[in-house]
């Protein structure tokens, strides 16, 4: 089968690879399309080590092909989404049975742009903060993949007031359209919002715009970590001054949940993709690129160049 492999000098190559079987409990998928996300450039620059070279791609749409021990063979030729823990990038690529979720008639290409930030966007809000009618949130990097969807299951939840916070103006001018009320610079955050203070803010950055916005929460309100984009440096909290103020301190890690409680995870991703087969929640797919062009994908997504979802078309 036709693969990306990522090797040790961080170059994508095109080789030939046999085809994965599936294992207990997986099923292999014939890839249509997968996804280009976030963890794509942290496995490039080595945050998370993995041997080279190397399958990266964490998310695919397909049919599968084949089932693995356990797994009722009636579900081959079923149209999925899967999120796996490497091996998208390929005409082949075994999941997790638990995490190959049946798509119905949503299109493949759809169903890929949803990816893993569906889940992550919908347990950001519903799960982990649990947005509530009326309350404020505001989210961070919000022309990506998951900030767009973000502020849509907000709104879903019934909040009051959603503002995002956006790299450059061409950025926030995308971002608006999603349904923010405001959409602030980077540079402009928190200086242009005054005293005005969150029930929720949702940071993927750190540093010192975790602590900015942990100084910006409301009482009772929920900040939820899920990310380092722009500083791995640690940021220290005291506890003592949440409990007083009210505050809390949240994280929200994805992959661990998917190797942790799967079940959960798919739980959550089988209900943002209804939201989005049922046209309540909208994914905006900007990119679209062949495996010759993976490298400059990921780039593009690193410099921040793209913006909503970009995916690569396998077959």
């Amino acid at each position: 089968m036709k693969s990306v492999l990522l090797d040790a000098e961080n170059r994508y190559r095109i080789a030939e690879l046999a085809e994965p079987a599936p294992g207990p409990g997986q099923v292999a998928i014939r890839v249509a399309y997968a996804g280009v996300q976030w963890g794509d450039t942290m496995v490039r620059d080595g945050h998370f080590p993995v041997p080279r070279p190397f399958v990266p791609g964490f998310e695919a749409s397909g049919h599968i092909a084949a089932v693995g021990e356990g797994v009722d063979p009636g579900r081959i030729g079923e149209p999925v989404a899967a999120l796996t823990t490497a091996g998208a990038w390929a005409e082949v690529v075994v999941a997790p049975a638990v995490l190959a979720l049946d798509i119905g008639g949503l299109p493949l290409r759809t169903a890929a742009g949803v990816g893993w930030g569906g889940p992550t966007a919908y347990d950001l809000v519903d799960t982990v903060s649990q947005v509530r009618p009326g309350e404020s949130v505001l989210v961070h990097a919000a022309a990506g993949s998951v900030g767009t969807l973000a502020t849509q299951f907000a709104r879903l939840a019934g909040a009051g007031r959603v503002v995002g916070v956006a790299g450059s103006t061409a950025r926030a001018e995308y971002a608006a359209q999603f349904g923010y009320d405001q959409v602030l610079l980077r540079e402009e955050f928190p200086g242009k919002l005054g005293d005005e203070k969150f029930d929720v803010i949702l940071d993927p950055v750190g540093g010192s715009t975790r602590l900015a916005g942990l100084e910006r929460l409301a009482a009772h309100g929920r900040l939820v970590a899920y990310g380092n984009l722009g500083t791995y440096e640690p940021v220290l909290a005291d506890a003592n001054d949440l409990l007083m103020q009210g505050k809390s301190l949240m994280t929200y890690n994805g992959n661990l949940l998917g190797r942790t409680r799967p079940e959960q995870l798919a739980d959550s991703a089988r209900r943002a993709l209804g939201l989005v087969a049922d046209g309540q929640v909208r994914v905006d797919i900007t990119a679209e690129y062949e495996l010759a062009d993976l490298a400059t994908a990921v780039q593009r997504l690193a410099d921040g160049s793209t913006h909503g979802k970009s995916i690569l078309r396998i077959a």
